[in-house]
Order: C-alpha cells, then sequence, then structure tokens
C-alpha cells in the first residue's frame, strides 16, 4: 500500500514505540497525527516530523473523533497505529488473605478501558474516516496496526489485568480483520518484547534493572529498539498481502513467572 501523500494517525505516538513509528511514517511520506496526553512532547514530535498534534485520551470518544478529523483536513486517512496504553501489576490475592488487599478493581477496569476498549473505539472510530477515503488501485483503502505485548501469551505474576487487556487486543484481531474486509481495511497486531523505552527511567538503577531483563532474550541478548518495531508496524502497513495476524517481536524470549 502506498502512503505517501496520506494521513496516519498514531496514538500514544509521542513517545517510545508510537513515535518511532510517527518518525517512520512520516519518513515514508505521510502526514502523521500525533495522537497523545503529552502536549510538549507530541508537539514537538509533531513539528519534527510534518505532522500535527492531537490531544487524545483514548478512554474519550470525542477526543478520537478530533483526531480523525484532523487527518481527513490533512489527507486521505490510510493509517491507524494503536499505541496508546498503560501497564499495571499486582496480585490477585494479598498475602493477609483480607477481601480488602485483593486486587484493585478500579486499577483493572482502567487498564481494560485504556489498552483494550480504548483501541477498539479508535480502530471503530478512525476506520469509519479510512473507509471513506477513495481506494487504492488494488480496492485498499487502508491498514491498522495495533500495539499489544508478549504478555499476551506469558503474562508475568501480577499481569492479570495488562495481560487480559493485551491478550484482548490480539483476539480481536482476526474477527475486526474479518469486518474490515468488506470496506478494503486490513488489520494487524505486533506483540513486542522487552523493548529499550523511557517506561525503564534513567540512571544507573535503570540501566541495572534493563540488564537482569535482557538475560532471558534468546538473540541478540538486549532490549529492543523503538526503531525495530516501528520498521515492522510499515511492514504490516506496506505489505497488502498482510492480513488478521499478530507478530511477536521479541528476539525470542518467552517470559517467566516472574
Amino acid at each position: 500500500m502506498d502512503i505517501n501523500g496520506a494521513s496516519a494517525i498514531v496514538t500514544g505516538g509521542a513517545s517510545g514505540i508510537g513515535a518511532a513509528a510517527a518518525r517512520l511514517l512520516a519518513a515514508k511520506g505521510a502526514k502523521v497525527v500525533v495522537a497523545d496526553l503529552q502536549e510538549d512532547k507530541g508537539t514537538a514530535l509533531a513539528n519534527e516530523i510534518g505532522g500535527a498534534f492531537c490531544k487524545v485520551d483514548v478512554t474519550n470518544t470525542d477526543d478520537i473523533i478530533a483526531a480523525a478529523e484532523m487527518a481527513v483536513s490533512m489527507g486521505p486517512v490510510r493509517v491507524l497505529v494503536n499505541s496508546a496504553g498503560i501497564g499495571w501489576a499486582q496480585r490477585t490475592v494479598g498475602k493477609d488473605g483480607q477481601y480488602e488487599s485483593a486486587a484493585n478493581l478500579e486499577a483493572f477496569k482502567r487498564v481494560i478501558n485504556i489498552n483494550l476498549i480504548g483501541t477498539f473505539d479508535c480502530i471503530r472510530i478512525i476506520g469509519t474516516a479510512i473507509s471513506r477515503s477513495e481506494p487504492q488501485a488494488n480496492g485498499e483503502r487502508g491498514a491498522i496496526v495495533n500495539i499489544a505485548s508478549v504478555a499476551a501469551f506469558d503474562g508475568q505474576i501480577g499481569q492479570a489485568s495488562y495481560s487480559a487487556s493485551k491478550g484482548g487486543v490480539v483476539g480481536m484481531t482476526l474477527p475486526v480483520a474479518r469486518d474490515l474486509a468488506a470496506v478494503g481495511i486490513r488489520i494487524n497486531t505486533v506483540a513486542p518484547g522487552l523493548i529499550d523505552t523511557p517506561i525503564y527511567g534513567q540512571g544507573d538503577d535503570s540501566e541495572t534493572f534493563k540488564s537482569n531483563l535482557q538475560k532471558g532474550v534468546l538473540f541478540p541478548q538486549r532490549l529492543g529498539y523503538p526503531e525495530e518495531l516501528a520498521s515492522m508496524v510499515m511492514e504490516c502497513v506496506t505489505n497488502s498481502y498482510m492480513n488478521a495476524e499478530t507478530i511477536r517481536v521479541d528476539g525470542g524470549i518467552r517470559m517467566p513467572p516472574k
């Protein structure tokens, strides 16, 4: 699929994997809407790549519509990358056996609302905008790429909410692909392993922590780079025969229980 001159929306686009994807999409000629809550970083990135920033909370449908309309004003909408998400870790049952120490249900709901429901809301709203674009010669209108996680398959102790949310994204990829085939839109999911993003912080303690994490990676034995994820995102966008699939990008890691 040719994305030169098209518009693209990247949620969670102000940093990490989302920012790397936004940069690569722009390098391929797309006009990118950086959709994020981080206004300073998002605006700076949008200026850097010749795109636009839209402040978006993916749990707010009106925000998603605003991003879609911004993209429409910039060119035919062809691409959505769903990279917005949060993490949370807490054991299901507390060690003291008290009801009060059981996992925080509101925190569980929040992770699901952002990572799973927010992703679907973006798919249905921005997918609608893509469906209005004129099809290319092969009948293709656009492509959607979700960012899940290997936690969808190898969830660790305390990751019930995060793994459930990312497992939900993986699980809906095929049925949504079947839905969107009618309007010429493909959808795939990329499941990153351990990626070196700002989530791990900075400084000596951060480097020590990351050094321990990477021991489980087969090869290359290091954390992944955001650009390596962006490369797979771009393949999912531009390869017109890539559809309804979930791809792990993880250096061969299989996460242990903890």
